[in-house]
Parts: C-alpha cells; sequence; structure tokens
C-alpha cells in the first residue's frame, strides 16, 4: 500500500482518467463515480497521482459496479507498489549491467534523492526478473518475429552482479538480437541449464542451427544434452583467447628464461658505477640494453 506524504513533499501531480467511457462487457456508458489518489516514490521525486474511477451501473451486466481504472496507471507503477517503474528500471540496469551489489545500489538510489532500503531493493529485484520474465516469455511475439529468418542461432551467458548471488542466465538470438529467455538461478548445473535452452528450442518454433558458448564445462555439456547434433561454438571473445593461449605460454616461458640470464647484470653494473673508461662504458651500456629488454 502507498504511503502517505505531506503536501509540502509532493514534487509533482498527474490526473488520470480512462480512456474506455464504455463498458467492455456491455456497452453502456460507464459513470465517472469516484477519485482515487495514489502517492509514488519516482526518480524525479514524490508523485501524485489522481485516479478517475468508471464504473458501469448497468444492473445486468456481468461487470457492473465494476472499478475501472486508467489505464495510464499501469505505465507508472505496479499495482500496490509504492515505488515508480523507473526507479525498478534503474535496479535493473545497475545490477545487471553495471554488477551492481544490493548496498551499492542502495547507496546509488539515496545519492538521488529516493528514501528506500536495502531490503526494498532487494524486493524490487525481483519485481524486476519477474517483468523481465513475463516480457520474454510472448511465444506469439517471438514466434511471429522469428518466423521470418526461419532459424535461430542461440547464444547462452551468465551474469553475477557478486559472489554469492543468483545468475541472471540470458539466451539470444545471434541471427537477430532478440532475447529469447532471461533466467535467475541460483547455480549453474548442466540439467538447469539444459532445462532452460530446451524450453526455447520448443518455444522459437524454428529449427535451431548453431549455439555459441563460453568454455564452460557444464554449458557444454547442457548444449549437448538439449540440442543433440546442434553445432557448438566458442565466442570470438573466448576462441582468440583460447587460440592466443599457447602463444602467451611461450612468451611467457620466453620471458622467464631471458630473466635467468639477465638476473646477474645489476650486480656486474653496480660494480662499475663511479669508473670510467672504455670497459666500463662497454657494461653500462650492456646493463642497459638488457634492462630495456
Amino acid at each position: 500500500m502507498a504511503k502517505k506524504a505531506r503536501q509540502s513533499d509532493l514534487r509533482h501531480t498527474k490526473d488520470l482518467a480512462p480512456q474506455r467511457q464504455h463498458c467492455p462487457a456491455c456497452g453502456e456508458l460507464m459513470w465517472l463515480d469516484y477519485t482515487n489518489h495514489r502517492t509514488l516514490v519516482t526518480l524525479d521525486g514524490l508523485t501524485r497521482l489522481n485516479l478517475a474511477i468508471r464504473r458501469c451501473h448497468n444492473v445486468a451486466c456481468t461487470a457492473h459496479l465494476r472499478p475501472y481504472r486508467p489505464e495510464a496507471e499501469g505505465r507508472c507503477a505496479l499495482p500496490h507498489h509504492e515505488f515508480g517503474l523507473d526507479v525498478i528500471a534503474l535496479i535493473g540496469a545497475l545490477r545487471y549491467a553495471e554488477h551492481r551489489t544490493v548496498p551499492e545500489i542502495h547507496h546509488r538510489l539515496i545519492q538521488r534523492g529516493v528514501v528506500i532500503s536495502e531490503r526494498s531493493v532487494t524486493n524490487l529485484l525481483d519485481r524486476y526478473d519477474e517483468l523481465l520474465a513475463v516480457a520474454l516469455t510472448d511465444d506469439r511475439r517471438l514466434k511471429k518475429r522469428l518466423a521470418g529468418q526461419g532459424r535461430v542461432i542461440l547464444a547462452i551467458d551468465g551474469l553475477q552482479p557478486d559472489v554469492g548471488h543468483e545468475v541472471l542466465w540470458v539466451i539470444r538470438d545471434c541471427l537477430g538480437g532478440e532475447i529469447l529467455l532471461a533466467r535467475s538461478l541460483l547455480s549453474g548445473r548442466e540439467q538447469d541449464l539444459a532445462a532452460l535452452l530446451a524450453a526455447v528450442r520448443d518455444a522459437v518454433g524454428v529449427p535451431v542451427v548453431g549455439a555459441v558458448s563460453d568454455g564452460q564445462h557444464s554449458i557444454r555439456n547442457a548444449i549437448a544434452q538439449a540440442l543433440p547434433g546442434v553445432p557448438h561454438q566458442l565466442c570470438q571473445f573466448h576462441y582468440l583467447r583460447e587460440a592466443a593461449r599457447p602463444i602467451y605460454e611461450a612468451d611467457r616461458h620466453a620471458k622467464k628464461e631471458l630473466k635467468k640470464k639477465v638476473r646477474g647484470v645489476r650486480k656486474t653494473e653496480r660494480q662499475v658505477e663511479g669508473r670510467t673508461g672504455t670497459e666500463a662504458e662497454v657494461i653500462q651500456g650492456f646493463a642497459r640494453q638488457s634492462a630495456a629488454r
């Protein structure tokens, strides 16, 4: 339930009315019966919503006296929540885009003038995950969008804002860039990831012709289990890193061996410090070249 605020604390006021004036059940004109007031905590400060409520007075209607609220109310906040959707969106962005912890998110919101507790940040983060899951599980929208390209290449990766917290697993189509599924899991077990991949495979309605991931063994096994026969490769970053590893190891070994050979150069250089002559100049020059390498 939204908290009450002093009139002096309010920064914005919005008057909202339903766009529909006729009852969706019987078609009769709905009366403007009363007004509700709702106070929201937003990034712009406390906002008062004045909500005009319409009701159908046709006694024979199945929606008789059922409140019809303004449609625009859902663009401001979730039902029975005191924080606006802009606060929830910022919390989600700080968590998954910037990998911030809950205390860091709480501190950032306090800096922006949002009065909120750490427990509320955790609760709103759960609401963000639920909203994201709802938005990404619209099968009709996904099937319509993917039907035109006729196939998908799945990319799977996990985002963990902090050690010990849940991992947000994201499955994306590489061809169209569409995010197909996002779900938080406590672990990255093979069985759990295979279930996510199987759910996406059944929902897209087009063939899965490839899969891309990092080198994590549980992901590799999950792809093999959920997508048998589908080609799988590492993403470009991990592929190049794996390809460059032998060169990196060889370079590190060469550097180690070089240090062994020149380890006594500094001692010899100290012995000729302050001396003049051709021999001292040759030794000092050799020492400088060795240090430059």
